[in-house]
């Protein structure tokens, strides 16, 4: 069987942390985990075709990638491999989610200037079809050696990259807690060597870990109301003083709420978010229904390394979106700091959300 567009991809299931050697002793193969968006790539299966670039929700989007496309003459006619589309911005010299929601959005001219720019790069971490022979029945570990031969053997270099895969544990706690730190890096994924792939499954066998740091914000909004708050729309003061919105969380348990609420007091006169709408999502339209509050409690939260820096958290009237660095996932409440003020949490600023780690 021929694979072809539009494939379902296997999808993984979220985890918290490194499985113990015990576990890997049973043959797991650990991959560094990309923030950039999922793609499948197709090279034609015969003379005369060009390559097809399908995201995760089945849409073609080699048209908005002339780059990779051009590049694809590199690989064999009738392979599909599974991979991430990442961008590397040449201005800031680092990969950006930002950069890549541009391209993704551009045609024709557009797409051919941006990736002069802003060029499109695949990591490929499964090979699904080689030779115009699927590959979905096999076990992880041949497929894995499979790719590797690829890369060797066509010598393949940028914009195709084969992605890091290790069965060391250690090494993977240091791929987590270290490169993390590189923009582009959120995490880790960890496959069953004898795993096959299972198109449209999100597998137990293939798990995601994200590094989550552990830093404070300002309480600014809620949901719900101050006797029983829902979520938190948290905040950092900028370096001019002003309170700026970098993300929500999550719904409260029930105990956390019930510690708020007997701290939380209404919004006075002039609070800085007055008039502002805050996306229940991100990527949607939808806003949250909040109140506002006295910003002087400070939450201690957990939050993963995937930060925006289009913001479209926050909307004030019809004047469309406030553009701030704010946290792309929701974030973890993870209880009062009644010991800190707002003095003591860390300015808003710079690329990043400035999270510092917690190991």
């Amino acid at each position: 069987m021929v694979l072809t567009p539009p494939f379902e991809p296997m999808l993984a299931q979220a985890a918290e942390s490194v499985p113990g050697p015990g576990v890997l002793a049973g043959g797991l193969a650990l991959e560094q985990r990309f923030d950039g968006h999922r793609a499948i790539l197709f090279t034609p299966a015969g003379t005369g075709g060009r390559a097809l670039l399908q995201t995760r929700r089945g849409s073609l989007v080699q048209d908005r990638f002339p780059d990779l496309v051009a590049a694809a003459a590199q690989l064999p006619d009738g392979l599909v491999l599974d991979g991430e589309l990442v961008v590397w911005d040449t201005a800031a010299g680092r990969l950006s989610f930002e950069a890549l929601q541009r391209r993704a959005a551009a045609r024709g001219r557009s797409a051919t200037a941006l990736g002069a720019t802003s060029p499109a790069f695949f990591i490929a971490f499964d090979a699904l079809q080689s030779d115009n022979i699927e590959l979905l029945a096999l076990p992880y570990a041949e497929r894995r050696r499979r790719l590797e031969v690829l890369f060797a053997a066509d010598a393949l270099t940028a914009p195709w990259t084969l992605c890091p895969m290790t069965t060391d544990p250690d090494k993977a706690r240091e791929w987590l807690e270290g490169w993390t730190d590189v923009s582009g890096v959120e995490g880790i994924l960890v496959e069953h060597m004898g795993q096959r792939y299972r198109p449209g499954v999100r597998d137990r066998a293939w798990t995601k870990i994200r590094r989550r740091n552990t830093t404070e914000a300002i309480i600014g909004a809620i949901t719900g109301t101050l006797a029983r708050p829902q979520l938190l729309v948290l905040g950092r003061h900028d370096p001019t003083g002003r309170l700026r919105p970098i993300g929500r969380t999550v719904p409260l348990c029930p105990d956390a709420a019930h510690t708020l609420a007997e701290h939380l007091t209404p919004a006075g006169p002039g609070h800085p978010w007055t008039g502002a709408n805050f996306s229940s999502a991100w990527g949607t339209r939808e806003v949250l229904d909040t109140t506002l509050v006295r910003p002087h409690l400070v939450a201690e939260i957990s939050a993963d390394t995937s930060v925006d820096r289009g913001g479209v958290l926050c909307r004030r009237g019809g004047h469309g979106p406030v553009g701030h660095p704010r946290a792309r996932h929701p974030i973890r409440y993870v209880r009062l700091r009644l010991d800190a003020t707002v003095d003591d949490v860390p300015r808003f600023g710079g690329a990043r959300l400035q999270l510092r780690g917690d190991r």
